[in-house]
């Protein structure tokens, strides 16, 4: 993920934390989430001049990317603390 898909990513994500604080993501369907954060895509896509559809693909792609990263980060942390508590273990 380059500096400026970053910064979209995260752009787009806090304007989510205003405009969606209170919604369930996990019982709200994902056009609905969409369509929620619209306005700042629109914004984002007038300011790069490309369209709409190319700044909600990247979006999705973005944050897929970025959940994949913070699940094997969480495994990676789970597995060292794990090794760390075998240590512990086994050391007793």
């Amino acid at each position: 993920m380059t500096k400026e898909q970053e910064a979209m990513l995260n752009r787009i994500n806090q304007y989510a934390e205003q405009v969606m604080a209170d919604i369930d993501p996990q019982k709200t369907q994902i056009s609905i989430q969409l369509e929620k954060l619209k306005p700042i895509m629109e914004t984002i896509a007038s300011e790069q001049g490309r369209p709409l559809e190319e700044i909600f693909i990247e979006y999705m792609d973005l944050a897929s990317e970025f959940s994949v990263q913070k699940a094997q980060q969480f495994k990676e942390d789970y597995l060292d603390f794990d090794m760390v508590q075998d240590d512990i273990y086994k050391s007793h």
